[in-house]
């Protein structure tokens, strides 16, 4: 697992306290998405849609969220302009703490992910600069019980 750590970006928060998680490979299942869509509820994290990454910046200030690449490929970036740019591939997960900044660059045509989010938590999309009120949000989010895929402490 690859942890990256993202300070404030044009507008864009970031977790001040928690890493971006990058997991390469973690399942060959011929469903992933059906693997992936198992593997997080099973850690606690509710599965809730299947789809890309919108091609914009964007933020969740409500919840942290897990993305489970089941088919196709894509270059994200992550952590708002100017951030870390990651290939992922169908197989790889990544989980985004509250407030991380995420955008899909380009895609395969065939490029899919799973949706998850902790149990309890309600996302929300946010584009517009962060506030205070949005920084307070992004820190009142609590920490799940369990990482979405290897299933360990958080």
């Amino acid at each position: 697992m690859q942890r990256l750590m993202l300070g404030p970006s044009d507008g864009v928060p970031n977790n001040p306290v928690l890493p971006v998680r990058l997991y390469r490979a973690v399942t060959d299942d011929p469903d992933r998405a059906s693997a992936f869509e198992a593997m997080f509820a099973a850690h606690g994290w509710s599965p809730e849609w299947r789809d890309g990454v919108f091609d914009y910046h964007h933020y969740h200030s409500t919840a942290h969220e897990v993305l489970g690449c089941f088919a196709g490929q894509a270059t994200l970036t992550i952590g708002g302009p100017g951030g870390e740019t990651i290939d992922v591939t169908a197989g790889d997960a990544l989980m985004l703490p509250a407030g991380t900044g995420h955008r899909c660059e380009r895609a395969s045509d065939d490029f899919a992910i799973v949706g998850a989010y902790p149990a309890g938590q309600d996302w929300d999309v946010v584009t517009k600069p962060a506030d205070d009120a949005i920084r307070a949000r992004i820190a009142a989010v609590p920490l799940p019980a369990r990482d979405p895929v290897t299933g360990g402490d958080f």
